[in-house]
């Protein structure tokens, strides 16, 4: 029998995906695991795989089109075998019913479908492993202990890759794999597999050397009117749908209230320079923000919360989410036990996380699960500004640029640099004098460093 395609809730807050490619064509072969499609999800584009083999019959949908999860998008089925009779009425090569039921020797005794996402999913998605599934069920976090140092990814040696397994003629991928490798134009069947069974998996395809991509064409030249027109209709993407139904979210029911303070920067500046001359690893001053801010939610697990209606959820681990551009709008990456990070952890993790984040690549586990969130407008010269939060979260911390200023120091005037930073606050979760509080804490880490790590 027929397996029907549907579309699938690929990130937990999906409620509609718009299909950008197909990857499979009508009359084509098809595995399990085999891609069928680009879906553009509310976060990232990602890939809508087969769950059954069997024959590619019909694209219920074209490219382009929106379709809400769990719309049909697609039907899979046996050589020769006809839509109409995949949709489950006779088709053109099949009998119509008699009395007698024609023998089925070679057809599966039940039709198999996709799983239906569940619609009941929650808005916000508890921390899991970037590797790993994210936790479901009762809506209670999975517990997760940071691996010791013996045991990080990369401390044991790694075996030696064999060759890219092949079943029937075809190099065993995972989906990730291929798409970068169409992506950078390398050919995946010269490739060594590192992966189970020698699967060719997507760190293969990172070590491998591809021609450089030409660069984007910017964006505001997407949006230039054709010649003549006084303006260009454009639809909403996927993910600038999402920012509009959860900034009207946050800004209508959360009575939000704002907290700044400026903290001289002189000591943290100092620090990082002597790093980068020790050859330590580049860490940008929003490293070393994102750094304070973990420390001292550490101290302040009040403002570590998230609203949840009928009680509010204490976080006992701490999960910074920042703030990075792109071009559909914003997305959020999370850093996940960042209290339990050192400094150059959190600038590897950080660079990595805003790389992929602008080309679309990270997974649902990578950008949700936040506890906190910092956004950082200085280096785009903005002196201060106020940040909306980003619920359930009960915060988010609102970083500006930093500049040299003539102030009061040691009773003279001398010429500092000074930065702003403005704290939004769920007053649901936090009152004032709580949020003052875990400013002043974070203000001290940041004017003397060595805070951070007493």
């Amino acid at each position: 029998m027929s397996t029907k395609v549907v579309m699938e809730a690929l990130s937990p807050t999906m409620e509609e995906g718009r299909l950008v490619e197909w990857k499979k064509q009508e009359g084509d072969a098809v595995s399990v695991g085999d891609v069928l499609a680009e879906v553009e999800t509310d976060k990232a584009v990602m890939e809508l795989v087969a769950r059954a083999g069997g024959t590619l019959l019909k694209q219920v949908v074209q490219a382009g089109a929106t379709v809400p999860v769990s719309e049909l998008v697609a039907v899979i089925g046996e050589p020769g075998e006809t839509v109409e009779a995949a949709d489950g009425a006779p088709g053109k090569d099949e009998p119509a019913p008699t009395g007698k039921p024609a023998p089925r020797a070679d057809r599966k005794e039940e039709q198999a479908t996709q799983p239906t996402p569940d619609e009941n999913r929650p808005t916000s998605m508890p921390p899991a492993p970037p590797a790993g599934p994210a936790a479901e069920g009762n809506g209670q976090p999975a517990t997760r202990q940071r691996p010791a140092a013996s045991e990080k990814p990369g401390a044991s040696e790694k075996p030696a890759p064999a060759p890219a397994a092949r079943s029937a003629g075809r190099v065993r991928a995972s989906p990730l794999a291929r798409r970068m490798a169409a992506e950078r134009g390398i050919d995946i069947s010269a490739m060594e597999g590192s992966g189970p069974e020698g699967r060719v998996v997507a760190r293969d395809v990172e070590a491998s050397r591809a021609p450089a991509a030409p660069a984007a064409a910017p964006r505001s030249a997407a949006l230039r009117a054709p010649d003549g027109q006084p303006y260009q209709d454009v639809p909403l993407s996927q993910i600038r749908k999402t920012i509009a139904r959860r900034l009207a979210q946050s800004i209508g029911p959360i009575p939000t209230f704002y907290l700044t303070t400026e903290v001289d920067m002189e000591r943290a500046a100092d620090a990082r320079e002597a790093l980068l001359a020790a050859g330590g690893e580049k860490a940008s001053f929003n490293d070393i923000i994102l750094k304070a801010v973990a420390m001292a939610l550490r101290q302040h697990p009040e403002c570590n919360a998230w609203w949840q209606d009928d009680h509010i959820r204490y976080w006992n681990e701490v999960h910074v989410s920042m703030a990075v551009a792109i071009d559909e709008g914003l997305i959020t990456p999370v850093i996940r036990h960042t209290d339990l990070k050192s400094l150059r952890e959190i600038a590897a993790e950080s660079r990595d996380l805003a790389a992929r984040a602008r080309e679309r690549r990270l997974t649902p586990e990578e950008y949700t699960g936040g506890t906190f969130s910092v956004s950082n407008l200085g280096m785009l010269d903005i002196h201060e500004f106020t940040a909306v939060i980003n619920p359930p979260e009960a915060g988010i911390l609102a970083v500006g640029r930093m500049a040299e200023q003539p102030v009061a120091h040691q009773g003279a005037v001398a010429i500092r640099r000074r930065m702003r930073l403005t704290m939004s606050c769920d007053h649901r979760v936090i009152d004032g004098a709580t949020g003052a509080r875990f400013l002043q804490t974070l203000k001290g880490m940041l004017e003397n460093p060595l805070a951070m790590v007493y």
